[in-house]
């Protein structure tokens, strides 16, 4: 049985619960000025609603019984709870329900969501400090993705403002939060204790393989790449 559930680890549980509440949320006001009938709009939170709680379960009994721990295998097993839920997101955006949704979800909605990642920041490195993960990790070392979190506010705010310009600052937003996404997770890789591991400092990357961190790199970056895209998509389908 491999978990880890010291106050880093109870936390990145909450913070998880609390973002696929303001998802669902969220996805329920749009539903409402969407103009689709009450039972289209059941069906879709429902199955959204359902298609989460499914990943998260399986992604935590797979970490429970040390499914990810595995190192020896390339890519990394965590690799695919990582990537496996993209081709869903991609569809969902460029599908025409995906498409109509987004024409209706207030554009700043899906910036400020972003700030939660300020707090993904703190937990990781509250969990450096109890030496559970490597200092590369956090923005105390090669982590700067704190600042997709932080811009997130200010931007958002120009885009409720419709400040001019607005659309393409959100925009160069998205490009460069999905640039430090990618940066974190290519530092996390290759901190793992793998054969192609660069980072030899101790204690290596396993922690993310562990429930309930499993939901750090299965749940709440899904979440932080889905956003991107989607609001990406909705400004680029705005004339």
């Amino acid at each position: 049985m491999k978990h880890d559930l010291s106050t880093p680890g109870a936390l990145i549980l909450v913070l998880c619960v609390l973002c696929i509440a303001v998802i669902l949320y969220g996805l329920n006001k749009t539903l409402d000025k969407s103009g689709y009938m009450e039972s289209k709009k059941q069906w879709v939170l429902i199955a959204t609603a359902l298609c989460i709680f499914a990943w998260a379960g399986l992604l935590s009994l797979f970490a429970y019984n040390g499914f990810f721990t595995d190192f020896s295998k390339l890519p990394p097993r965590v690799v695919f709870a990582l990537l496996l839920p993209l081709p869903f997101v991609l569809f969902i955006a460029f599908s025409k329900t995906g498409t109509k949704l987004l024409r209706s979800v207030p554009p700043q909605w899906l910036v400020f969501m972003q700030s939660f990642r300020i707090l993904v920041e703190v937990l990781l490195w509250m969990a450096f400090l109890a030496n559970k993960l490597p200092v590369q990790m956090t923005f105390e070392g090669r982590n700067f993705d704190v600042l997709s979190g932080i811009l997130a506010i200010p931007v958002g705010y120009l885009v409720l403002k419709k400040i001019h310009a607005s659309k393409k600052l959100a925009i160069a937003y998205n490009v460069i939060g999905l640039l430090l996404l990618i940066n974190i997770l290519v530092v996390a890789v290759l901190s793992m204790p793998t054969s192609f591991r660069y980072f030899m400092n101790e204690p290596s990357n396993t922690l993310v393989a562990q429930f309930p961190f499993i939901l750090l790199p299965g749940i709440l970056v899904p979440i932080a790449y889905s956003f991107h895209i989607f609001s990406l998509r909705q400004l680029l389908l705005k004339k």
